[in-house]
């Protein structure tokens, strides 16, 4: 650990990568004027969709502050360009010309997300004010609030570019471990509070099971499926060589969660104006999606599962395409020892991804919906496990660790041949 701090350009990086935290903190808790912040946290303890929204604003929701819409409209651009990029030819071949490609590309996640903001910034305002939680705004109040959004938002996406630039690890996926953690001091509570309302069984049960949790998350993040594929060299010293196409077991991230909290909790967020409504049947509607699309009720939670399973299997389809992958290894003359190449090769790939994938995507639909039936088994106060914030955490830790890794070795390699 101490290492890290002994090489100048490291310990500079790591200095500047707190310094843009301790900003983003900072902005957390800028409040915008003319908002009772403590009716608007009262109804986050009630709105998955909106709890789940302040996740990404590390309380900058809860605190209506400047920076309310967190990364979230950056977060959804970048899905709709990746999702856009294996349905569009040129988005598709823009994503293959290196370092220009990618840079175009995320010019085109930024452009889009300004829009999003707007759109997003709207809505938060538009639920919030039917349901009374904050005052209406009309005209100029309302364009400023918008503005002060987004505006907010996008200044959080250039934060994130700089600690990528100048700092260390993804920017992006920082701040938003930053905004999960800093929520550790609640959470610390909260374990303490289900630890003293628990019994002495129920507590070493609790751990025991977040220490395996912490360690099926990682083994799942790091773990792939290596295919063995075999080059032959043409030549009087014709050589056999062997190489390995990693197939990772969840290929699709977080990102399935995240598009299945959204769609999931869409029913009860429309429930409240319903129930505000003054119309009989929507109030009726409104109390029906209230009561069986809550967090803590068994359809949201097996619609959770099931839509965390789907999403899993149509991103990872979307990002492996065995047929183009069989195709290219052909091409550059391999093949899968005992697998003919070709349609073979892309059947066998396929039914690889399908196994893999299988495996994955119920790994990450029980990680989801485990908070409900920890809390179902041993009660309301018991110890949340699991759940979207863990697996983020995990997958940045590890992140940030290789890069980290990645630079000492670099520094010391350089230091060696100097």
């Amino acid at each position: 650990m101490l290492k890290i701090f002994k090489l100048p350009d490291l310990r500079k990086k790591i200095i500047f990568t707190l310094l843009i935290v301790a900003i983003f903190r900072l902005l957390a808790h800028i409040p915008v004027p003319g908002v009772d912040t403590s009716s608007i946290k009262a109804y986050l303890e009630q709105s998955v969709f909106f709890g789940f929204f302040d996740l990404f604003s590390g309380g900058g929701f809860q605190n209506f502050s400047v920076v309310t819409l967190g990364l979230g409209p950056y977060i959804n651009a970048s899905i709709i360009i990746q999702l856009l990029t294996m349905l569009i030819p040129s988005l598709e071949e823009l994503s293959k010309e290196g370092e220009f490609g990618q840079e175009k590309i995320n010019m085109y996640t930024k452009i889009l997300a300004v829009p999003m903001s707007f759109v997003q910034s709207y809505g938060i305002y538009f639920l919030l004010s039917k349901q009374g939680i904050i005052n209406t705004l009309v005209g100029l109040d309302l364009i400023i609030l918008i503005l002060t959004f987004t505006a907010g938002s996008m200044f959080l996406v250039w934060l994130g570019d700089l600690v990528t630039e100048h700092g260390v690890g993804n920017g992006v996926s920082l701040l938003i471990f930053v905004s999960i953690i800093s929520r550790l001091p609640a959470s610390a509570l909260s374990v303490v509070t289900g630890i003293m309302s628990s019994n002495y069984v129920s507590t070493i049960i609790l751990l025991v099971l977040i220490v395996l949790v912490v360690l099926g998350v990682v083994l799942v993040n790091e773990g792939t499926r290596n295919i063995l594929l075999e080059y032959g060299r043409r030549g009087e010293r014709s050589q056999k060589v062997t190489n390995y196409l990693p197939i990772k077991i969840n290929q699709a991230g977080v990102i399935p969660i995240i598009f299945a909290v959204s769609i999931v909790s869409i029913p009860g967020l429309i429930g409240g104006p319903f129930i505000a409504s003054a119309r009989p049947t929507l109030v009726t509607i409104g109390n029906f999606l209230i009561t069986y699309f809550q967090s803590n009720t068994l359809s949201y939670n097996v619609l959770y599962f099931l839509l965390v399973v789907a999403f899993t299997f149509f991103y990872t389809f979307i990002q492996f395409n065995p047929e183009k992958i069989a195709d290219d290894v052909k091409k550059r003359g391999g093949f899968i020892p005992g697998v003919r190449p070709g349609i073979s090769t892309s059947q066998y790939l396929k039914k690889i991804v399908l196994r893999v994938t299988l495996a994955g995507s119920l790994f990450l639909g029980l990680i989801a919906i485990l908070p409900y039936f920890t809390q179902f088994i041993f009660g309301p106060n018991a110890i949340s496990i699991g759940g979207t914030s863990l697996l983020i955490s995990v997958s940045v830790v590890l992140e940030t660790v290789r890069q980290v890794e990645s630079l000492m070795v670099t520094r010391s390699y350089e230091k060696f041949l100097g």
